[in-house]
């Protein structure tokens, strides 16, 4: 058509034919505006032509989401009807049917976006989001969720339907995806081919009138000429209705689509109006079980409120036991917590006797620990004076031992005095006997004359000795008197020192005796004071040990009273919770 028409408007051959150039002012009018309709036709169509595999694709997607949209919606309605049959919860049997509207609602959004001229971007939004729920709550009813609260489905039949349905679900989503990957080319292609009609009567008419207005100029067109151009004129409007047709088909498909998805919301929204009490809470509403696409789902929906109708008078009994038993628990609690006031009291004041008590035996212990250092003090005193007493006892016995010796000196040195005296009286009388001679010889010298002068002499001098001797004799006499006076004296003294020795000896045994007993009984009240100090150690310990464990008891008294009076209010508040729980279910009727 472009050759054809750029021949006639700057001349040429045309089919075998040689065109020349249009010189007519109309002619050449019609053909630049048939050049520029033209114009904006070709790159409709190379739009439209450019987005085939795109459109093809979408095409086959939208073909397999209408062929498995009963066997989806099939499956599902069978998985539904299994899993409330099996005493499944009533989240299972919920989500189950929420499968079913939701395939129909997918169904529904695709046809709608590939027939209707317009895209809805928040259909394309919801077409991929349902898809996108469809697919999570299929795997949660198999594989169980946390955020949807669901452990899986356990019956086997019900599994079984489930899994069937997720082999069908991955070619009905993968339909889904072509739709939505090849969104943005649909939307191109339905402008083009917008273009198209609204371009193709205008490029018509314009061929048509220039058909006339080169009848009208010439008649040296030949019949080939014409043919060829009645040729591209037939030629584009096959194009033109090959175009129309693969848009009605489109429309014929979606239009039946979409007969069939009315006649499920009918069935759909007549079901809803059936359940309209049951959002009042009337759980004796039955819904009717038709052969429509809703008739699973209704006889679940019976199924589910009969279960409902059974929960709710489970919780209304079970509201009651617990408003009985939470009253009685109150009380006991109140009771409980008042008992454990007063122990707690009790406990306070036997933990503080005990206290006080262990603040007296601590006094006691340190009184007997200074008392065993004291005794043992005395004891170390009694050790040394005990030391001293025999170290002096030892003294006595040697002073005895020493006098006792002297005594014997002393008593042979007056033996010997006495022996002095008696050869002192022998000096004496020979003393006596010579002054006796020597006045004898003087005497005879005398008678002698001058013949005993010499003599005389002697005899004087002899008598002069024997005086002294006489004298010293007496003398001697005397200093040995006065030694053997006072020999006598001190042997005398010697005695009285020995018996005081004796004695002093005696007492000091009875004093180290004494001492003994001292240290023997300073001994043994060491030892007594120590084991009393001992065994007030203990017991202060053990006081201590029993003051801790009081003072544990009373912590655990006080938390015991604390936890009594948290679960008196955990009562009250679960009594509340009853009370809110059986408010909850009163709209509910059964």
């Amino acid at each position: 058509f472009r050759a054809d028409l750029d021949a006639l408007t700057k001349g040429g051959m045309v089919k075998g034919t040689n065109v020349e150039v249009a010189t007519n002012d109309a002619l050449q009018s019609m053909l630049n505006e048939i050049s520029s309709r033209w114009e904006r036709m070709e790159k409709y169509a190379t739009s439209v032509i450019d987005n085939q595999p795109a459109l093809i694709s979408l095409s086959k997607g939208l073909d397999v989401i209408n062929q498995g949209n009963s066997a989806l919606l099939e499956l599902a309605q069978q998985a539904s009807a299994q899993v409330a049959a099996s005493g499944g919860s009533l989240r299972e049997v919920d989500f189950t049917n929420q499968l079913a509207v939701l395939s129909q609602r997918i169904a529904k959004n695709a046809n709608s976006l590939v027939s209707s001229d317009e895209i809805d971007p928040e259909v394309a939004f919801l077409l991929g989001k349902d898809t996108g729920t469809f697919r999570d709550i299929l795997n949660a009813l198999l594989k169980g969720s946390e955020s949807l609260r669901l452990s899986g489905v356990r019956a086997d039949d019900a599994r079984a339907t489930l899994t069937e349905l997720q082999k069908r679900f991955v070619a009905y989503e993968a339909g889904v995806n072509a739709i939505l990957q090849n969104m943005q080319r649909l939307v191109v292609a339905k402008l083009a081919a917008r273009g198209i009609n609204q371009e193709s009567e205008p490029l018509l008419a314009d061929t048509g009138k220039l058909t006339n207005e080169y009848d009208n100029q010439t008649t040296t067109r030949t019949v080939t000429f014409w043919g060829a151009m009645i040729f591209a004129a037939a030629a584009l409007v096959c194009l033109i209705m090959l175009g129309k047709v693969f848009l009605d088909d489109a429309r014929v498909r979606a239009f039946e689509s979409e007969q069939e998805n009315k006649r499920n919301q009918e069935a759909i929204l007549r079901l809803l109006n059936e359940m309209g009490n049951l959002a009042d809470g009337d759980l004796t509403v039955q819904a009717s079980v038709t052969e429509d696409v809703t008739g699973a789902i209704a006889d679940s929906i019976n199924f589910t409120i009969e279960e409902l109708r059974t929960l709710v008078r489970g919780i209304n009994s079970a509201t009651d036991q617990v408003a009985k038993a939470t009253t009685d628990a109150q009380a006991i609690s109140n009771r409980l917590y008042e008992a454990s006031q007063r122990q707690n009291k009790e406990i306070q004041q036997a933990s503080a006797s005990v206290l006080q008590m262990a603040q007296s035996i601590n006094e006691v212990s340190q009184t007997a620990a200074q008392s065993a250092r004291v005794a043992q003090q005395s004891l170390a005193a009694a050790e040394k004076g005990g030391q001293a007493v025999h170290n002096q006892i030892n003294g006595m016995n040697e002073i005895r031992t020493q006098i006792q010796d002297t005594a014997k000196r002393i008593k042979r040195l007056g033996e010997s005095s006495l022996e002095i005296g008696e050869i002192v009286e022998l000096i004496s009388d020979i003393t006596e006997q010579t002054n006796v001679l020597a006045l004898n010889a003087a005497i005879q010298a005398a008678s002698a004359g001058e013949a005993g002068r010499g003599f005389t002499v002697v005899a004087e001098e002899v008598q002069r000795l024997a005086e002294r001797s006489g004298e010293a004799t007496k003398q001697i006499e005397a200093i040995v008197k006065t030694i053997q006076a006072d020999t006598q004296d001190a042997v005398a003294a010697m005695e009285k020192s020995t018996v005081g020795v004796v004695e002093g000896t005696k007492l000091s045994d009875a004093a180290g005796q004494a001492l003994d007993e001292i240290r023997k009984v300073s001994r043994e009240l060491a030892e007594l004071i120590g084991g009393i100090s001992a065994q007030t150690q203990k017991q202060s310990a053990s006081v201590s040990d029993v003051t801790r464990g009081m003072q544990g008891i009373l912590k655990i008294t006080e938390e015991t009273t604390e936890g009594t009076k948290q679960t008196n209010v955990s009562i009250g508040q679960l009594t509340k919770l009853a009370a809110e729980l059986r408010s909850s279910v009163a709209g509910f009727k059964v």
